[in-house]
């Protein structure tokens, strides 16, 4: 898979790259602002991104907006944002669309090589991934509208998957059987009012109505 890198930290940027070569990827450009971000994520051979939401000139939300207006032109592009800080009004914007194909993770998850390359290679193939930490933060948040007719049980299994984990993996974590996890996640699509759609669909608007609430 051919990606576009872009990080403003020269030593994050190189360990990035390193990494992500390493286990198979292609860096077809790797950038340090927006404006060579544009450029990049318009290369019609990229296919994914990785990037910091803040970037030069102003070290606000540049990789954010960028993101955005490249989904927009290529409706479930896969973007994976990186950032220092939790934020979830952020991976809410990133879903909006409701696309899939996004993560948004805190660049101390890049340490744990294993978990950010899984990160990757989910958003690539059509996931969603939140890191833990802004999970966490939600979910202490107050609940209200459709999310409070959810059981304790049923958002131990939607903040699993906001955090991007299969139904199997879902099962392991809280040590029940996979048919389990299917009756947990047709309760949650119910109970948030989502129609019949293809699954990963249906996941992903169940995150977003989650972080709207």
């Amino acid at each position: 898979m051919r990606v576009v890198l872009a990080e403003d930290n020269a030593l994050l940027r190189d360990g990035l790259t390193r990494i992500l070569a390493a286990h198979g990827f292609t860096i077809l450009h790797t950038v340090d602002n927006a404006p060579d971000l544009a450029v990049a994520l318009a290369d019609p051979d990229a296919e994914a991104a990785i990037l910091d939401v803040r970037l030069p000139p102003t070290l606000t939300d540049e990789g954010l907006r960028a993101a955005i207006a490249c989904r927009s032109a290529r409706p479930g592009f896969p973007v994976l944002v990186l950032s220092q800080w939790v934020e979830h009004l952020y991976a809410r914007e990133l879903l909006a669309d409701g696309g899939g194909s996004v993560g948004y993770l805190l660049k101390d998850r890049v340490g744990d090589i294993g978990e950010f390359v899984d990160a990757v290679r989910r958003v690539a193939g059509g996931g969603t991934v939140l890191d833990p930490e802004v999970v966490s933060a939600i979910m202490a948040r107050p609940r209200a509208r459709a999310v409070d007719r959810l059981s304790e049980r049923e958002r131990e299994v939607l903040g699993l998957m906001a955090e991007g984990r299969s139904n199997g993996a879902i099962a392991s974590r809280l040590f029940i059987t996979p048919k389990a996890v299917d009756k947990h996640a047709n309760n949650i699509f119910t109970k948030l009012d989502l129609p019949l759609a293809p699954d990963d669909n249906r996941r992903v608007r169940a995150v977003l109505a989650w972080l709207e609430a």
